[in-house]
C-alpha cells in the first residue's frame, strides 16, 4: 500500500503468501477502529502509519522503500548508539558490528533489519515477536515482543516486552523511533514541547559526555517552533502526570499530536532534521528506557534476569478538534 494514498489496497489477510512480499517492509498489518488507522510492518515491528480522521499523525514511506531515518521502527536490545560498538561484560571486551559507519558506532540495536513473526492479531491489535540470538558482541538469547493496539480513549498504545531466554542476566535498553506530524501542516510551523528538565550533552559522534539543565535554546518546556530547531539530543528528568510523560507537537490552530511514555521510559530523544525525504523538517520523538551508550555509561541500563521479562509502554494521541 502507499500510505499517502487510500489504504484500501492493504492486504486484508497479512498472512496470505500472495501479498506478503509486495512491500519492502514485509507484511503489512492494518488496524482500524473508529476514525483511527494504524499500519504495522513485519520489518522491525515498525509503525508505518498512524492517522485519525484522515489526518496523518506520523511520517511514512512508500511500498518499495525501507524506513528512511529509522522511521517508526522498534529498538532492541539497545536504542540509539554504542560507542565504537564496544562494551565490556565481566571484564571481557564485546565488539558489536559497526552499523553507523560515519561515526563508528553500533546503532539502533540488533533487530532493525529483522523480520518479526505474527503472534496474535485481532481487529484492533497485533502482536509481533523476533528473537535476538547469541552473537559476537551480545552473547544472549532474547525475545522482543511488540503489541500495537487501537483504543477509543487512549489512541494508539504500544507495549514492548523483552524476555530473557538466556541462563544469565542480559543488559538492555528498549526504545522506538516514531516521527510525528500533524497532517499537511509543515512541521517547521509546529511547536515542540518536551517536559525534560535535563539534557544530555554529546560529542560530535552523538555520544553523551555530560548532562546539563535544559536552558536557553535547548529548553523545550515552554515550547519552541520546530523550524528554529536543529536538534539530536536526549532529555530526562521528565514530568510524569498520572504515570505518563508527554511530548507534543502543536499547530497554531490548537490541534496537537503527542507521544506519551510510561515511567519505565525516563528518556526521550528529540531529533529535528531537514534531511527527511520529501519534508523540509521532520520531528522524531523517541521513547527510551536509557540513552545512547548506556552499555558503557550505565545510565538507564537495566539487567534482565534469566527467565524474566520487562515491558515498557508508549503511544500516540491527538487532539484534532471537530
Amino acid at each position: 500500500m502507499d500510505p499517502t494514498a487510500s489504504p484500501a489496497s492493504a492486504p486484508s489477510d497479512p498472512s496470505a503468501d500472495t501479498s506478503a512480499r509486495r512491500y519492502a517492509s514485509g507484511r503489512q498489518y492494518e488496524l482500524r477502529r473508529g476514525d483511527a488507522l494504524a499500519v504495522v510492518t513485519e520489518l522491525a515491528a515498525g509503525l508505518r502509519l498512524y492517522s485519525r480522521a484522515g489526518v496523518q499523525l506520523t511520517e511514512s514511506y512508500g511500498d518499495a522503500e525501507i524506513p528512511p531515518g529509522a522511521t517508526g521502527i522498534t529498538l532492541a536490545p539497545w536504542a540509539n548508539r554504542v560507542e565504537d560498538g564496544v562494551w565490556h561484560l565481566n571484564g571481557k571486551k564485546q565488539q558489536l558490528d559497526i552499523t553507523e559507519v560515519a561515526r563508528n558506532n553500533a546503532s539502533h540495536g540488533l533487530l532493525r533489519n529483522a523480520s518479526y513473526d505474527l503472534v496474535d492479531e485481532s481487529e484492533f491489535s497485533v502482536t509481533l515477536e523476533a528473537a535476538v540470538f547469541p552473537q559476537h558482541g551480545y552473547p544472549f538469547l532474547l525475545r522482543h515482543r511488540v503489541r500495537y493496539e487501537l483504543d477509543e480513549a487512549l489512541g494508539l498504545t504500544v507495549r514492548q516486552t523483552l524476555v530473557n531466554d538466556s541462563p544469565d542476566p542480559a543488559p538492555f535498553v528498549l526504545g522506538a523511533h516514531p516521527y510525528l506530524r500533524l497532517g499537511e501542516v509543515p512541521s517547521e510551523e509546529l511547536t515542540v514541547t518536551v517536559s525534560g528538565r535535563t539534557r544530555l550533552v554529546t560529542d560530535d559522534r552523538l555520544i553523551p559526555r555530560s548532562t546539563e539543565s535544559a536552558a536557553g535554546d535547548f529548553d523545550l518546556r515552554a515550547g519552541r517552533l520546530a523550524g528554529a530547531l536543529d536538534l539530536d539530543s536526549a532529555y530526562t528528568d521528565l514530568e510524569f502526570d498520572g504515570g505518563v510523560a508527554r511530548s507534543t507537537l502543536r499547530a497554531a490552530d490548537g490541534r496537537s499530536v503527542s507521544l506519551w511514555q510510561d515511567e519505565h521510559c525516563r528518556y526521550v530523544h528529540v531529533f529535528v532534521t531537514d534531511q527527511y525525504p520529501g519534508r523540509s523538517k521532520a520531528v522524531a520523538l523517541e521513547p527510551m528506557t536509557g540513552p545512547a551508550n548506556a552499555f558503557n555509561s550505565g545510565d538507564g541500563l537495566r539487567w534482565l534476569p534469566a527467565g524474566e521479562s520487562f515491558t515498557m509502554s508508549w503511544g500516540i494521541t491527538a487532539s484534532l478538534g471537530r
